[in-house]
């Protein structure tokens, strides 16, 4: 029946209120006299009747305009209950005054006892229906536990109260001041027993509320909740709250940033305004992972235009849209300037930088998968290699004061095609930086970024909903591992610290293990590894192998001797560098190995170039390899390069 009555329509549940408002209020009427004369009153005079008939229309006219009736019992407020003790106090005067206009025998006292009976039956019974609905609601709803009984803390836990989905029980906090209180109902108990209370309430998620603490905190934090078999997940930094990005009730995994445990540095923002501020900025590869973030950091040191030039017609409408919302938003006085376009086409990227008066160019389009170039070599080499070079010549030619190329750890000692078709590009902007002085080149290496599309942490979060495996493919591979926004932030830092030709190396922090990244993964999730020691477990993580050109590790540097700059987290490197004539003549012999399709060739210059280029694997170019399994010729000269020629030669 009451099931039956809460699943009414609104209009039907307020004309049942009004009803059983107005049955309380005359019984609150009726009591009062009863009780003021200690017997059974009954009542036949017409003025007390009238009195009570008035009191009740008036009454029910009063909880009206206080939108009494308005408020969802089930989501019943403070506002809701204010109103309730405002309009029965109004009621009780009103009981008053129509006994005394109208003359009825009305003792008294009875205003005052009708107060507390109506306070009693209107207020009491909405806040037993809130009552009876939280307590089967809570039955319908997943227990958790909240880490931090701090201010995100106890807004999660209203936030929830109201929801469906989630009933906090206790509330977990480091700090001893709050140990032992109770904050809306829940207790604030230590860390030390967690494992008591995940296994009395058979709990299995808990959700970080620790607002804005460093990520060193978060790092520590993880660690102890690791072993323990719960899910682990967490809510919006504040800032994304306050701003309006988010909700506080956002519930989502736990970001692997917290589990790097490395605290961002504060940007400089002179570095930042030196050479972005109201100047005419250029990015290629917008779209992509960190060409589109660099493009959302440089929106906010106000450039007087920026140009997005992005070969997907996809990525390029995304990013555009994404950053002119922000424009509109922020009322940022930036035009930006969405230009299709590959960077294989020196005319085109010269007109484009020409037309814009490009000052900054920021080098963000390459082919980075390291499979992938290793079975597409001379595409990788044509966008990594000769990409870079039209572009840095289009802007010599345009004189563009600054151009930055962001470059890879796989660049140093490369073992893969993509390596060392990035170490190939230094090398030209090296060479180009000693040729001239109009505009001033700069490298900027790094290594993976979480949330890139190539990085292993979606990928991984991805199988392990999936039910795995996890595919790792060496048990002791190790990476790298920064966020895209402080990778981004950094490079647009280190672009304006060289004097031209400079290698600059961001600080990684220390290198990740892919399988133990991928085990506290599992863990985090409220799930255990699968293997030989626990058969019964949740994920299996299988090996897979190494890939074609794919190292157990990556290394940021080739010199021995690094030297700091004015940030901490920027080093430079000291490299091997060639003049322009003789990178020139290796150029030449790739454009024409390239222009053949001789993928042997092409890897033959790139060993023979001092680029440290020492491949792990065979020849892996899917059509070079399926080529000579059609037509199996001698030597190095196969169908592709034989078809090339007779037609150069018509």
């Amino acid at each position: 029946m009451f099931e039956y009555i809460l699943n009414l329509p609104r209009y039907q549940k307020r004309a049942i209120s009004v009803a059983t408002d107005s049955v309380f209020i005359f019984l609150a009427l009726w009591l009062s006299i009863c009780i003021r004369l200690e017997t059974l009153y009954i009542p036949n005079d017409k003025l007390v009747i009238g009195s009570f008939l008035l009191t009740v229309a008036v009454t029910l006219a009063v909880f009206v305009r206080l939108g009494l009736y308005r408020a969802v019992i089930r989501y019943l407020s403070n506002h809701a209950l204010i109103a309730v003790v405002s309009g029965v106090s109004v009621s009780a005067l009103i009981f008053s005054a129509s006994s005394f206009l109208l003359k009825a025998p009305v003792p008294r006292s009875a205003p005052f006892i009708y107060w507390g009976l109506a306070l009693l039956f209107v207020g009491g019974s909405r806040m037993l229906v809130r009552s009876y609905v939280h307590q089967a609601q809570r039955k319908l709803k997943e227990k958790v536990i909240i880490y931090g009984a701090g201010t995100s803390g106890i807004q999660l836990a209203n936030a929830l109260f109201q929801g469906e989905e989630f009933q906090p029980i206790a509330y977990v906090d480091d700090s001893n001041t709050r140990q032992g209180s109770v904050f809306q109902g829940l207790r604030v108990h230590s860390p030390a027993q967690l494992s008591k209370l995940i296994e009395k309430h058979g709990v299995n998620k808990l959700l970080l509320a620790i607002g804005s603490a460093p990520h060193s905190q978060r790092s520590l934090i993880l660690r102890y909740l690791e072993p323990l078999p719960v899910q682990v997940q967490t809510i919006p930094n504040m800032a994304e709250v306050i701003s309006g990005r988010a909700k506080i009730e956002e519930i989502k995994d736990i970001e692997i940033e917290d589990l790097l445990g490395r605290d961002p540095i504060a940007p400089d923002d002179q570095l930042l305004d030196a050479f972005i501020k109201d100047k005419v900025v250029m990015v290629t590869g917008a779209g992509g992972s960190i060409g589109s973030e660099l493009c959302r950091q440089i929106i906010q040191h106000k450039p007087r235009a920026l140009v997005l030039f992005e070969l997907s017609e996809f990525n390029l409408y995304a990013i555009h849209g994404e950053l002119q919302t922000l424009v509109n938003e922020c009322d940022f006085d930036v035009e930006l300037k969405p230009v299709m376009g590959s960077v294989q086409r020196e005319h085109r990227l010269e007109v484009i930088m020409n037309t814009f008066n490009v000052q900054t160019v920021y080098h963000a389009a390459a082919y980075k998968h390291v499979p992938l170039v290793e079975h597409n070599v001379v595409e990788g080499v044509r966008n990594n290699t000769f990409g870079t070079w039209y572009a840095a010549e289009a802007a010599i030619k345009a004189k563009v004061e600054t151009f930055v190329l962001i470059s890879t750890d796989k660049a140093v000692r490369p073992t893969n095609v993509m390596g060392a078709s990035k170490r190939m590009a230094e090398l030209v902007l090296q060479g180009l930086s000693k040729r001239q002085s109009t505009t001033r080149f700069c490298m900027v290496r790094f290594g993976n970024v979480l949330g890139s599309s190539g990085s292993v942490v979606p990928l991984f979060r991805k199988q392990i909903k999936k039910g795995g495996p996890i595919t790792v493919t060496h048990p002791d591979i190790i990476r790298y591992f920064m966020t895209i926004p402080e990778a981004a932030q950094l490079v647009l830092q280190a672009g304006n610290m060289g004097t031209g030709g400079d290698v600059f190396v961001l600080d990684m922090g220390a290198q990740v293990k892919i399988a133990d990244l991928a085990k506290k993964m599992v863990h985090l999730m409220g799930l255990e590894v699968k293997d030989e020691n626990n058969p019964e477990g949740d994920i299996e993580i299988a090996y897979t192998g190494l890939r074609p050109g794919e190292k157990l590790y990556e290394e940021l540097l080739i010199g021995d001797d690094p030297q700091g700059t004015g940030h901490p987290r920027i080093m430079k490197a000291q490299e091997l560098s060639l003049k322009w004539a003789e990178v020139s003549v290796v150029l030449d012999s790739l454009d024409k190995a390239c222009h053949i399709f001789d993928c042997d060739k092409v890897r033959a210059i790139l060993e023979e170039t001092p680029l440290g280029f020492a491949p792990s694997s065979n020849m892996e170019d899917l059509v070079w390899k399926q080529d000579r399994l059609d037509t199996p010729l001698p030597g190095n000269v196969h169908k592709m390069a034989r078809v090339d020629k007779e037609i150069n030669s018509q």
